[in-house]
């Protein structure tokens, strides 16, 4: 069994960010471009477990390029390579940390918002039912269980919270009263 990765550290490149599983780098010389990495930690409900899962990282970088690839002709993205050759010289000392679990992208303006598209009655949202049956904005009936499925699909958007802050469920009609009308739509 391979040794989990719960931290990077790479000297030639300037960590920017270390988020709850992945950490981001600017490399050196390419300001448009980033260097994420995802780590073997695991985080739930906001908080990062003590126990990380050898190769989660790399099973992360899977699934988002698999995604990225399937729905990239639909909804671009910021991915370049997940190819440690194809990276900026710099980035290829560190192949053996690098190799399955990172992705070269292009610099965007990051926007801290998370928009969740609901099929069941789970998870926070579940939580948020159980105090109050008006829930981001949806008022829902009384008497739901836990996992029910909704009758149609619900757009609950959250803010993306720091490491050691909690994400906050938001209405639609407050992501657009902190986005402007037209940028939330396009989110949505």
């Amino acid at each position: 069994m391979s040794v989990p990765v719960v931290r990077t550290d790479f000297d030639a490149l300037t960590l920017l960010h270390r988020g709850k599983v992945r950490d981001m780098y600017g490399v050196p010389g390419h300001d448009d471009k980033l260097l994420m990495v995802a780590t073997d930690r695991i985080s739930a409900y906001d908080v990062v477990m003590a126990d990380p899962i050898p190769d989660k990282g790399k099973i992360l970088t899977r699934l988002s390029l698999f995604w990225f690839d399937l729905l990239g002709d639909i909804v671009p993205n910021h991915l370049i390579s997940a190819e440690v050759d194809q990276y900026p010289e710099v980035c290829r000392p560190y192949r053996e940390q690098l190799e399955g679990r990172s992705m070269l992208v292009r610099r965007t303006k990051v926007m801290p918002y998370e928009c969740i598209v609901r099929g069941y009655l789970s998870g926070s949202f579940w939580q948020a039912y159980q105090q109050d049956t008006n829930v981001c904005g949806f008022r829902l009936p009384a008497g739901l269980r836990e996992s029910d499925k909704f009758e149609k699909t619900l757009f609950t958007p959250s803010t993306k919270a720091e490491l050691g802050e909690h994400d906050e469920n938001i209405s639609m009609s407050r992501m657009r009263e902190l986005l402007g009308e037209e940028l939330a739509a396009e989110m949505a």
